[in-house]
């Protein structure tokens, strides 16, 4: 098989798993599908509020790494992938309405307005390929759960009404493991790139570990250390610091399965 039988490959394969997600047969969180594509966090406003998102999203790459915008009220994304349809194609959303979270659809069709503009930010599903292409296994992935997140007391730049804490994502390992794991991830500044903290969850206002704000928890064996990546469930953090009118984002763990490979991410 050549290169652009796989490409080819792995492309009708985050098609196919779209279309599932289109029928309702995918409602829940999206690790493990369509290995090796990239899948993306999503944000939806309404264009007067797209290029304060847009600048928000420049001055803080770690948690906000853009990876594909649509023009005002086009559901569709070609340079991600084909026929994708942003109203259908994520397994479930959450609209919000002045900060405050009001519907979790698994449709938008019957809400989507001509002046919606959707980004697409770089999910850390991406670089946990790149783990484990590597050998290096995760427990969520073992236990069949969604990653751990949490609010941190770190806070982000504000651009427009766009402020808020940063959200992150944690895996832990044993040392030389996480060691490995710093130097992969640092490969991908697409989708969120090395860990943001190491160990010490306090120091960033986590008080509980075994108590994360999303996602499910996951146990820190006593020989492993934690390790904290910037997240994409972060822009739904600032949302709630911002309250616009309207917004729309992926619920947690439900996220965009774009037909990119994630080695396209990769920037060595």
């Amino acid at each position: 098989m050549n290169l652009k039988d796989l490409k080819h490959d792995a492309a009708s394969e985050a098609q196919a798993v779209r279309q599932r997600i289109r029928r309702g047969e995918i409602t829940g969180h999206t690790s493990g599908l369509a290995p090796g594509c990239v899948q993306g966090n999503v944000a939806i406003l309404p264009q007067a509020l797209a290029a304060d998102f847009l600048r928000f999203c420049q001055l803080n790459p770690k948690p906000c790494p853009l990876i594909g915008m649509s023009a005002p009220g086009d559901p569709a994304l070609p340079a991600l992938g084909e026929n994708i349809d942003m109203r259908t194609d994520v397994p479930r959303y959450r609209v919000f309405r002045k900060g405050e979270l009001v519907e979790e659809p698994t449709d938008i069709s019957h809400i989507w307005r001509d002046d919606l503009v959707t980004f697409i930010l770089g999910c850390s599903y991406s670089f946990e390929w790149a783990l484990l292409e590597d050998g290096l296994t995760m427990h969520h992935m073992e236990e069949g759960k969604n990653v751990p997140m949490y609010k941190t007391n770190v806070q982000t730049t504000p651009a427009g009404p766009f402020h808020g804490p940063l959200v992150v994502s944690m895996r832990s390992f044993k040392p030389a493991q996480a060691i490995r794991a710093i130097q992969i991830t640092s490969r991908f500044p697409g989708v969120h790139g090395a860990p943001v903290h190491i160990g010490l969850p306090d120091s960033i206002g986590i008080r509980d570990i075994t108590k994360p704000d999303w996602g499910d928890a996951i146990d820190v064996p006593a020989d492993e250390l934690p390790l904290f990546w910037a997240c994409g469930v972060t822009p739904q953090a600032v949302v709630a610091e911002a309250k616009p009118d309207f917004c729309i984002t992926h619920a947690p763990g439900s996220m965009l399965v774009t037909d990119l490979k994630n080695s396209q991410l990769s920037v060595f």
